[in-house]
């Protein structure tokens, strides 16, 4: 893929953009005399995450949520929806993982430092379909960048376990995206690089809606192109090859760490019509991308893809790559989700939802400047690998009865309602040259495709799981000042059982404006048709010898557990449901002088956590067997590994949000803060016996994280400044001899824009994330593989970028 665009030319789009603003100036809608600040926490805006009961904002919560507007989501470069989070929102983590397979483009993310499917996604309060990838330890969750930032109203973070409300997987929170419903036309298109001069990107986005006697339609469309970037050394091995080969030709670098390629459409849309007391409503996404990344680079002199071979003398990869060769490997993707529904809009008495939704994640797997060494001189250089699919179908009736009972200071709120979900995944198998085990095996040539074998035909399957489950939330307010809440939760599960959920919640105000909240509650994350029943071969670089090796991850429930299970000692189990117990306690105060601030402490057990169990080195004999079961590749598996139910953690924090907002000189300005303070410890099962694996939980992720937001507005201008923070943490790198780690520092980000309103119609931002350049700690231990800066951090390592942006409303 090639970049058909230039800064220079995206410049020329945001100006001319500019130029049309202002020649359109009666198109604009009118605007207030008094422009008001973008406000990063928004305490006053009702939510409906949460709640079932009557309306209430981010301060009369039973539980802390985090509403964050849109144009607060517009302030950051990042085209995807996790980025924002991450920097807004301290207890939730992204990470950039290059050449970490299919993570590189659906990137794993946590909230509170649990596993990205201990957090429930929501889009207008209806559950959001998973990825049909499988994350780091096995996670499956939603893949939030399939949903375009431009098409979102709100975000609202419900930060705590909600299981019995909402399900499967809220283990950790909620996140629910609100999609735009308000008419009229806008426009935007930006344009940024990093201060390297790589990693351009460009952005275009539009959005139109329409609003009728009856009701609202919207529609909204983004398209974004992402260049890779690159922060690599050259190989001390590949300098080596050079020098003692002067004729060749080697890149430099042979490979490149960074952000990769890609490129993307996403649409959704979001309409209602209403009827005298009831409408019918309809909303949904579509995406479809490509993207790119590097692999490790093979050095001809000691990858055991190359060599003479007796079987096949014709086969020479010298030939085809001298100086060595770098897979590329990429994905071709498209989501899809639609929701519609039929509910009452009466704002007093019994009300009702009735609503279906499907969702679709189809993900196609490809590789070029690879080879399947073991069919020699047969052999393609590009593979389609395979495809996996993942797909949801939910069935929901929701209801909610106000009943009043003279006792109480309102009525007491009702809300009961049952859910039939069917979760199905398919794996689809690649070409043949990808999976293939050709005659050269026999030789010790490594089989499939080099750095991401195909899945094979013994691999392909689809399985489902169906599941049914009713919950009844109830919320009375005792007093005028005292309300709490209690919700159960029944579910039903086709593969392993039934599971009950409660929850209990209370908030007191102590006085005006000062409320004090608690909650407890169990959750539960049922393991997914992926999960139990999916394999995949991978490949990995040993960073000391460099050579590859090949692991494989295989079905708990599978022939090739059963033969590490006839090992003495050792027993593979099938998978449990993880199961939690949430308690917290805040503090919520709104001032009367613009402040309002809230504390909130919580714990998290989680048992039963899924998990990658150990590797299993295999013996000859082991690998005979596997030969014999048709097991792809399983002449050169070098381990196996399974995903297992054994451990259990204990997570521990406190979160605390600032904001104040009023009249300063002049202009107005508005200051918000978050702080995330994040504790993990492994308690019990195989890990609490590995202090390095255990550190994995423990460490990974920086136990401190902050953020502090500045914004003024003055006039037609409007400018902002936002620090973020960073605190210590440990990164690992397995290889075949173990695993090493390597403790990082804490770190500082600053981000600052400008925005000037040209006119009622355009308004023009000016830029620049990580505005001094920093970057982190050298990743010292990964040097000899070209790396600098540690493939694991919880933040971006390019250093700094800067960009432009206008936005055009009519």
């Amino acid at each position: 893929m090639t970049n058909t665009f230039s800064l220079r030319a995206a410049l020329l789009l945001v100006t001319s953009g500019i130029a049309l603003g202002c020649a359109l100036p009666a198109l604009a809608q009118e605007a207030d005399e008094t422009a008001q600040p973008t406000e990063a926490y928004v305490q006053d805006a009702v939510i409906v995450t949460g709640t079932r009961g009557a309306p209430r904002t981010a301060f009369d919560s039973l539980a802390p949520v985090d509403v964050i507007s849109g144009d607060a989501i517009n302030l950051t470069v990042s085209d995807e929806v996790m980025d924002t989070l991450a920097q807004l929102v301290p207890s939730f983590n992204v990470k950039r993982l290059p050449m970490a397979d299919g993570q590189v483009f659906v990137r794993p993310a946590s909230l509170r430092a649990l596993s990205a499917d201990h957090t429930l996604v929501l889009v207008n309060g209806k559950r959001f379909h998973r990825s049909a990838l499988l994350g780091s330890n096995g996670a499956q969750a939603a893949d939030l960048a399939q949903i375009p930032s431009y098409a979102i109203k709100r975000i609202e973070v419900l930060r705590d376990g909600a299981s019995a409300q909402y399900g499967s997987d809220a283990i950790a929170g909620v996140i629910n995206i609100i999609l735009e419903d308000k008419p009229g036309t806008r426009v935007f298109a930006q344009a940024g690089q990093y201060y390297k001069g790589d990693g351009e990107q460009y952005r275009l986005g539009a959005q139109q809606g329409f609003a009728f006697d009856r009701g609202y339609f919207n529609l909204s469309g983004e398209y974004t192109d992402a260049q890779p970037t690159s922060r690599s050394r050259q190989r001390p091995d590949a300098e080596q090859l050079q020098a003692q080969f002067p004729d060749l030709k080697v890149p430099n670098p042979v490979q490149n760490w960074g952000q990769a390629e890609r490129q993307a459409f996403r649409f959704a849309m979001n309409g209602a019509y209403q009827f005298d007391a009831s409408e019918l409503y309809v909303f949904g996404t579509h995406g479809w991308g490509s993207g790119v990344s590097d692999f490790n680079w093979r050095n001809p002199l000691n990858t055991n893809t190359y060599g003479n071979s007796t079987v096949d003398p014709n086969y020479d990869l010298t030939e085809i790559f001298p100086a060595g060769f770098t897979p590329k490997f990429g994905q071709d993707d498209e989501d899809f989700s639609l929701t519609g529904g039929y509910r009452s809009t009466n704002a007093e008495g019994f009300s009702y939802d009735f609503s279906a939704s499907y969702g679709l994640n189809d993900i196609d797997y490809f590789m070029y400047e690879s080879i399947n060494a073991s069919l020699g001189s047969a052999s393609p250089t590009s593979f389609d690998i395979g495809n996996l699919r993942q797909t949801e179908f939910n069935l929901n009736a929701d209801f909610v009865y106000p009943v009043a009972l003279g006792f109480l200071a309102d009525d007491l709120n009702i809300a009961f309602g049952a859910e039939r979900r069917l979760e199905k995944y398919e794996i689809s198998a690649g070409e043949y040259a990808s999976y293939a085990v050709g005659p050269l095996a026999a030789e010790g040539f490594p089989s499939g495709s080099n750095g991401f074998p195909g899945f094979s035909p013994a691999q392909a399957g689809n399985w489902d799981q169906e599941s049914y489950a009713a919950y009844v939330d109830l919320e009375a307010p005792v007093t005028s000042r005292w309300t709490v809440g209690a919700a159960l939760r029944y579910e039903d599960f086709s593969v392993f059982g039934d599971n009950i959920d409660g929850k209990l919640s209370t908030r007191f105000e102590l006085a005006d404006g000062l409320a004090l909240r608690a909650t407890a509650s169990t959750g539960f994350r049922a393991p997914t048709p992926a999960q139990l029943f999916s394999e995949r071969i991978t490949q990995g670089l040993d960073t000391t010898t460099l050579n590859v090796f090949t692991n494989g991850r295989y079905s708990p429930q599978g022939p090739v557990a059963e033969i590490i299970s006839a090992r003495p000692g050792v027993t593979i189990n099938p998978l449990e449901p993880e199961e939690s117990q949430n308690v917290s306690l805040g503090l919520a105060w709104n001032s009367g002088f613009g402040l309002t601030a809230t504390l909130d402490a919580y714990q998290i057990d989680v048992d039963n956590r899924l998990g990658t169990s150990a590797t299993y080195r295999l013996t000859a004999d082991e690998r005979a067997q596997l030969v014999a079961l048709g097991v792809p590749s399983g002449e050169s598996i070098t381990s196996a590994f399974f995903y297992q139910n054994d451990f259990d953690t204990r997570t521990q924090g406190l979160d605390l949000v600032l904001s104040w907002g009023r009249d300063v000189g002049p202009g107005n300005l508005n200051l918000t803060g978050a702080y995330n303070y994040n504790k993990t410890e492994v308690r019990a099962g195989s890990l609490a016996t590995n202090p390095d694996t255990a550190a994995r939980f423990e460490k990974g992720i920086p136990g401190s994280t902050g953020n502090v937001q500045a914004t003024y507005t003055l006039g037609d201008w409007e400018v902002f400044g936002r620090l973020r923070y960073y605190g210590e943490w440990r990164d690992f790198s397995d290889n075949a001899n173990g695993v090493v780690y390597q403790d990082f520092g804490s770190m500082v980000l600053m981000d600052i824009g400008a925005t000037w309103k040209v006119t009622d119609a355009v308004s023009v931002r000016i830029g620049a994330e990580n505005l001094f350049d920093s970057y982190p700690d050298e990743a010292t231990y990964q040097a000899n593989r070209g790396l600098i800066y540690s493939r694991n951090a919880p933040y971006d390592t390019d250093g700094g970028q800067y960009y432009i942006r206008t936005d055009i409303r009519f």
